[in-house]
């Protein structure tokens, strides 16, 4: 008999198979669960890989809607980036898995639910954090913390050795051993040759977009509208582009063919280690440049600089961390609505070789940008002898400043 049920995030891949092997073994029924967040994968295959291994039946849920509406979005719209260069990809796929498969494993009466996060990674810290706030008394099988497990399994060929005897299917090889995940954001690349971080990633690796050296020679022009911070239309040469799911892929068909959104870093791990990441994040790239840009014409400078150091900054951070089923995120959410209201308008945009620039923007109901006060041809509204006394004001400081120094005899013209 059976030791209960438990719900597996199963993807189809390595790590995952022989979990699923290995949680039979213990005397567990098994129910795979697997999430389309926007990954290339043949699911139908993947179920029947899971049924056929021993899991008793295989849940498919689509969840690609709820993940751009709600994660990718948010994140749109308050600029969020960790470390300044990862767009959190992976981060912003949590959330939206861990509530579907937590739906799951009630729905079949799992005392326990399953994952294929390593012991070292960021992704165990997420997904459990999530499953304790939307199910505080469920059971977690962390497989690669149990030291039977780890100390048997210690890396990826003892698992491909595994799956060899098992006869599991699987794509990676021990010359490809690297790990990835994808989703509709984007995709992401470790371990193996890429944990040193002076080796060069191979252009093999790289799935989603084009070597941008051998990107189109001729420019893509296309204009991303925004209403309250959010797009809501994408027009291109494919025609115009309304609804979430078919504008975000448009922007990625677009980035991807020339060759924009890679990355190549590293990061600093939540649980304190360091770790190379190569990451494709090829229309989220596109997306948020374009809503930075188009902040720059409609929003109040105060507000921005506010948004800029606190919410920004904290929203990546729990994302990165595993933290959206918080209170914090709950308000932050709040403050990121209150500080789009005036970000209305559209951005003309120019995909070329790797590279996103914007060659223009505009917007038909904020007035901020006065294009007579800010000419240099015209005086407009604007008086220039009005700067006079805002000079002075602000240079009271800078004066006290300056005769502390001298007094000090520490000239501040003296190069030191």
């Amino acid at each position: 008999m059976a030791k209960g049920k438990v719900c597996l995030a199963y993807s189809g891949g390595l790590d995952t198979s022989c979990i699923l092997q290995y949680l039979l073994d213990e005397g567990y029924e098994v129910i795979a669960f697997m999430a389309d967040v926007g990954q290339e994968e043949d699911f139908e295959a993947a179920k029947e890989k899971a049924l056929k291994i021993g899991a008793s039946q295989c849940y498919i849920e689509d969840l690609r809607q709820e993940f751009i509406e709600e994660l990718c979005y948010p994140a749109i719209a308050c600029n969020a980036i960790y470390e300044s260069v990862y767009l959190l990809g992976t981060s912003l796929a949590r959330p939206v898995i861990a509530r579907a498969q937590i739906a799951v494993a009630q729905k079949e009466g799992c005392f326990a639910v399953s994952h294929g996060c390593t012991g070292k990674g960021n992704d165990q810290v997420r997904f459990e954090l999530a499953f304790y706030a939307l199910q505080p008394s469920i059971k977690v099988i962390a497989p690669w913390r149990d030291p039977v497990f780890y100390n048997r399994f210690k890396g990826r060929n003892d698992l491909l050795d595994y799956a060899s005897e098992k006869k599991i299917p699987v794509t990676s090889t021990k010359s490809k051993p690297w790990s990835m995940d994808e989703n509709l954001a984007h995709c992401s690349y470790e371990a193996g040759i890429l944990e040193d971080p002076n080796t060069t990633a191979p252009e093999d690796m790289w799935k989603l977009t084009v070597d941008p050296t051998k990107a189109p020679n001729e420019p893509e022009d296309f204009t991303i509208h925004f209403e309250k911070g959010l797009p809501v239309k994408l027009e291109c040469k494919d025609g115009d582009k309304t609804e979430p799911l078919d504008l975000f892929l448009t922007a990625n068909t677009i980035a991807r063919r020339h060759g924009v959104g890679r990355v190549d870093i590293v990061e600093n791990r939540f649980i304190g280690l360091k770790s190379r990441g190569c990451y494709e994040t090829p229309g989220l790239s596109m997306l948020r440049s374009a809503h930075i840009d188009l902040e720059g014409l409609t929003m109040d400078r105060e507000i921005r600089a506010l948004r800029d150091q606190f919410v920004t900054f904290a929203y990546a951070k729990i994302l990165y961390n595993g933290l959206y089923f918080s209170p914090e995120r709950e308000f932050l959410e709040t403050s990121i609505t209150a500080s789009q209201k005036s970000v209305n308008g559209a951005v003309r945009c120019r995909a070329y070789k790797g590279m996103f620039s914007v060659i223009g923007r505009w917007s038909d109901t904020e007035k901020l940008y006065d294009e007579s006060e800010s000419s240099m041809d015209e005086i407009g509204d604007f008086a220039p002898s009005d700067t006079t006394g805002f000079i002075s004001v602000n240079a009271i400081r800078l004066k006290k400043y300056g005769k502390a120094k001298e007094e000090k005899g520490e000239s501040l013209v003296t190069k030191h």
